[in-house]
């Protein structure tokens, strides 16, 4: 059966019990500040009294008055110890909400991930996630607690004259009208509104990270006119929206306000005719005005929870992503560091690609998967490194399913160097460390020198603090793969798999890196991906996939004769390295 999906409501309650004691401890402190807000009404009404009975003992109204400063002041004080406490609590949930975020999707198959643009990510864990806050900090102590002012206010004034409190509900009646007016198609406008905003988001970033190649093909106009035409979108849906709703926005403002607009008139002809005394119309023209403001702060928030549907749903719509299969103990221990691949079957978007792959990956050889562009080799490393989950079959290490090893024991075994390696922003140094956060800087400069990449990281303008860039921007493809491969040699995993990590190196630096992988898989299993034949033939196994399944395997002498795409690939190869000799 399907699990159901939490809803909004119940996601803002998990968050908030994270911070529990805080959240309660600043409702009753905004409680607390709603009553010394009330209670200077009930003073002024007394004054009233006194005032209208004759009383003239200065001494009793300047008590007063001290009472009404002293109630606004404590007012002020809790307010602030509530908000303090409010918003401390939720940074730190926000935080936990973002490193939630994170931690699903280290978890969760690449594909969610690869699938989903770099931008929406940036704009759900930064923007909307910032746009819980006012939910959480605010309107949990507050718009709870200002609910019940305009209560006890009504209550005491229909108490003092029930007809003159009907009265004064006919501008806030026609106040929320004009609200609802105003919340005619909010989700359709707010998705609207957030669709656009993620759609400007992914075209800028698309804009920004393919700038080299749109100058260098002369596509500026072309595509800083998908930029622009998702700019006037996002302009259109929230100019669009705001004009439909101002007239409605404009009367709520005006008429809600001015409660006297009915209490004044209605109240003098009851004076007058005799059913209303005049210490009681002062007293009901002082509560009509304190009726208005705890709605208007209540109403300021309305808004906001009219989005925190659609917010929580998108920051819900990555926690609740189905993560790989994978228990928190490893339910067996490997009895070596062989690979094996049964009947596996995987497929993106509902089309498959790998149509029941076998496989056997003794520990200790290496092997090889070549095949023609497309054919799936680089999907069956990826799903050999747990990048992706099989749709069925099994990928077992030393006799164990994948899926029953932990993840932490799981990545001790396995150190994966891709194609398109990634460096962060950082130094050197730092990225290298990546491979083994325990490692001393001693132990990174000897890794360095047997991987090969010692002397032009030294030839950097700041050695190994040289900072590398976004992705290692700051560095070539070549240099990124030798300091990826350091990186690897760093963890020490008894199965290595190169995904093509020699696609960037130029001739002159490849038999430094073919040197640099012969000592990182030293004893290790390694599984090579591979357009370079000549970089793999002399594996103990080459496995050829072609269309998604294994077409041949054995070592690079037997499919010459075995297997003729083997061969006609084989031959292409060697005639490409002929005519390169040649050109030189």
């Amino acid at each position: 059966m399907k699990e159901k999906k939490k809803s909004a409501v119940s996601w803002i309650l998990t968050w908030a019990g994270q911070k529990r004691i805080a959240y309660v401890w600043s409702v009753l402190l905004a409680i607390g500040n709603v009553i010394f807000k009330i209670l200077p009404y009930f003073i002024i009404a007394d004054v009233v009294k006194l005032f209208l009975n004759g009383e003239k003992e200065f001494e009793i109204y300047l008590a007063k008055a001290v009472l009404i400063a002293l109630s606004f002041i404590i007012a002020e004080l809790l307010h602030s110890l509530s908000t303090a406490l409010s918003h401390k609590a939720t940074f730190a949930v926000l935080a936990n909400i973002r490193k939630s975020c994170c931690d699903k999707l280290a978890r969760v198959p690449l594909g969610y991930v690869k699938d989903t643009p770099s931008g929406t990510f940036k704009n759900i864990m930064v923007e909307r996630i910032d746009s819980i806050e006012t939910t959480l900090a605010h309107i949990v102590p507050e718009f709870t607690s200002n609910l019940l002012a305009p209560v006890v206010i009504l209550i005491y004034f229909f108490l003092t004259d029930w007809r003159l409190a009907l009265w004064s509900l006919v501008p806030v009646i026609v106040g929320f009208l004009s609200y609802f007016g105003m919340m005619l198609d909010y989700k359709p406008s707010f998705e609207r509104t957030v669709q656009t905003t993620k759609d400007l988001n992914d075209a800028a970033v698309e804009y920004i990270d393919g700038i080299e190649v749109i100058k260098a093909f002369g596509k500026t106009e072309s595509s800083y006119a998908k930029f622009t035409k998702a700019a006037m979108a996002y302009a259109d849906s929230f100019i669009s929206w705001m004009k439909r709703c101002s007239i409605f926005h404009g009367l709520m403002m005006v008429v809600t306000p001015y409660t006297l607009l009915t209490v004044l008139p209605f109240g003098a002809h009851y004076v007058a005719n005799g059913t209303l005394a005049i210490s009681d119309f002062v007293i009901c023209i002082i509560l009509s005005l304190g009726i208005v403001g705890p709605l208007i702060t209540v109403g300021s928030y309305t808004d906001d929870l009219g989005k925190i549907g659609v917010i929580v749903g998108e920051v819900a719509g990555i926690l609740e992503q189905p993560e790989l299969e994978r228990p928190e103990k490893s339910k067996s221990i490997p009895k070596d560091n062989s690979v094996t691949l049964e009947d596996v079957r995987f497929g993106y978007h509902d089309k498959e690609i790998l149509h029941g792959v076998t496989m056997e990956l003794k520990a200790g050889t290496v092997n090889a998967i070549v095949g023609p562009s497309g054919s799936g080799k680089s999907t069956i490393a990826k799903l050999i490194a747990s990048l992706w989950d099989v749709d069925s079959g099994s990928i077992k290490i030393g006799g164990v399913d994948v899926k029953e090893l932990a993840f932490a024991d799981f990545n001790r075994k396995i150190a994966y160097v891709a194609q398109d390696n990634y460096l962060f922003n950082e130094t050197v140094r730092e990225n290298i460390r990546q491979g083994n956060p325990d490692t001393t800087d001693e132990q990174i400069i000897e890794v360095t020198k047997k991987s090969g990449c010692y002397e032009f990281i030294m030839q950097l303008e700041n050695g190994f603090d040289t900072v590398v860039g976004g992705a290692g921007g700051h560095l070539s493809g070549g240099e990124r793969q030798r300091i990826s491969i350091a990186r690897a040699m760093l963890k020490d995993a008894p199965i290595v798999i190169l995904d093509e990590a020699t696609a960037y190196t130029d001739p002159e630096n490849e038999a430094i890196l073919q040197n640099s992988i012969a000592k990182l898989v030293a004893g290790k299993t390694l599984i090579v991906i591979a357009h370079r034949l000549s970089t793999v033939k002399d594996s103990d196994q080459i496995f050829v996939v072609n269309d998604g399944n294994v077409a041949a395997h054995g070592t690079h002498e037997e499919l010459l004769v075995s297997c003729p795409l083997y061969k006609e690939m084989w031959n292409a190869h060697i005639s490409v390295k002929d005519t390169v000799k040649e050109g030189e």
